[in-house]
């Protein structure tokens, strides 16, 4: 299955790119599923690390890692977000 993956703020400054398109094996799949997939880049597992307590969204809805992503989702990534 094929996943778009966006990175948002601190983490999208980590990774240099601002999405990208992976492809999972897995017949069924969580958020946390494709995180670990980008995280076998080292880059990336160090973008992962850096940026703390990162909130992600399917298809624009804010989601728990344990939500599942199907084929063409798109998986959205960033820290938590404040304002003033």
């Amino acid at each position: 299955m094929k996943i778009e993956v966006k990175y948002f703020a601190l983490l999208r400054e980590a990774v240099a790119v601002d999405s990208e398109t992976i492809e999972l094996e897995a017949a069924a799949a969580t958020v946390n599923d494709v995180r670990e997939k980008l995280c076998e880049d080292p880059s990336r597992r160090t973008a992962f690390e850096t940026v703390k307590r990162i909130r992600a969204a399917v298809n624009g809805e804010m989601a728990p890692m344990t939500a599942e992503v199907k084929d063409g989702d798109v998986v959205a990534f960033f820290p938590p977000v404040t304002g003033g």
